[in-house]
């Protein structure tokens, strides 16, 4: 983790009622990091919106201290007022004005910047977020991912210190998503602005972050680097069927006959279906514990066509009776193994033996 003087540092608390009912209270002590994306994961009602309205200073009752950058914008004896925090709120919804053009909606916030540097900064989101040929369009021509697009684009001009993102994709199809997601990669790629990016979905979350926060009923349960939450099979994120991990990989090699490409990582390679990215593109590939059966050998007389060498480094409980999850060490890569107990007791599968991780190519998600 970065200096306090490069964190997000966040310890607050804040409680409401909610339907005048149930006590809801946040309580959170984060620190997270001042580059990349950190996904805030959890189910409806833990507290994930809440978090950014507090960061955003939208919730006025919230007490505590939180430093953006080495900033202060709130502590015991201040509380920063929302129009003076650098921050870019993109909601479900795009909220775009509907009597501007795309051109006006993006424009709206920089009458907070002057002169020459408020033109550059239009230009750079207009072509970042691939609106161009869309400026002169209403809200009503524009499609639902073409909407998250401009409002995304009217956060970022600002030149946020941060950018807060409840759920963008919540509300567009699957198609929708597919057409955004890029663009979301993108500036992840190419920026060093924070991103805090609220989900349910462990899609996004393996797909665009770096780091992880669970919540629980106003409370982080979990929180660091993706990979470490992901493998962690104590970890209070029960994702189910979506159990898995994220490995970081690169594209090095393109077999054309069979509509697969190499990707190699820091402990092998992996076939998988080629999505036309070019040769050392940096790719993600997720890969379920359902996904991968082991064997006590090297089978070649199989339609499994990731075969990789490894030593079993942990075993543990799932919560199916029938089942266990095995933790598995591809070099310096960790993977998990779903099995049934039976076929433990059959291989002797335990701690410290070398077995074989067979990973369908057409299983792995990209």
């Amino acid at each position: 983790m970065n200096s306090a003087a490069n964190q997000i540092s966040a310890k607050l608390n804040y409680s409401f009622l909610e339907n005048n009912q149930r006590k809801f209270q946040l309580d959170i002590d984060l620190d997270l990091p001042s580059k990349g994306i950190t996904a805030v994961f959890g189910e409806s009602g833990s507290g994930k919106t809440t978090l950014l309205r507090c960061l955003a200073g939208l919730e006025k009752g919230a007490r505590g201290v939180l430093r953006v950058k080495g900033e202060v914008w709130q502590n015991e004896r201040f509380t920063m007022p929302t129009h003076l925090r650098k921050v870019g709120y993109v909601f479900q919804e795009a909220s775009l004005f509907p009597h501007l053009n795309v051109r006006e909606n993006i424009k709206f916030g920089l009458r907070r910047i002057t002169g020459d540097k408020n033109k550059t900064r239009y230009r750079q989101v207009v072509e970042q977020m691939g609106l161009k040929k869309f400026l002169d369009n209403h809200p009503n021509e524009l499609s639902g991912g073409e909407r998250q697009r401009v409002a995304i684009a009217r956060a970022l001009v600002v030149e946020p210190s941060v950018l807060l993102m409840d759920e963008p994709l919540v509300a567009l199809d699957a198609n929708r998503k597919r057409e955004i997601l890029p663009y979301l990669e993108s500036l992840h790629e190419t920026s060093e602005l924070p991103i805090i990016y609220v989900t349910h979905s462990i899609d996004e979350v393996a797909r665009l972050a770096d780091y992880m926060v669970v919540m629980r009923e106003g409370r982080a349960v979990g929180q660091g680097i993706l990979s470490d939450v992901l493998e962690d099979t104590s970890s209070p994120v029960f994702l189910g069927e979506d159990m898995g991990v994220v490995i970081e990989a690169k594209v090095v090699e393109r077999d054309s006959h069979w509509n697969l490409v190499r990707a190699e990582f820091d402990s092998g390679h992996l076939w998988v279906r080629d999505t036309g990215d070019k040769f050392g593109k940096k790719i993600r590939v997720r890969i379920l514990a359902r996904d991968i059966s082991l064997a006590l050998t090297n089978h070649s007389d199989t339609s499994i066509i990731n075969r990789l060498r490894a030593r079993v480094v942990s075993i543990n409980d799932h919560t199916d009776p029938a089942m266990l999850l095995v933790n598995l060490a591809l070099g310096n890569t960790i993977v998990i193994a779903r099995i049934s107990k039976r076929s433990a007791s059959q291989l002797k599968i335990e701690s410290g033996i070398e077995v074989w991780a067979q990973i369908k190519g057409v299983a792995i998600l990209r």
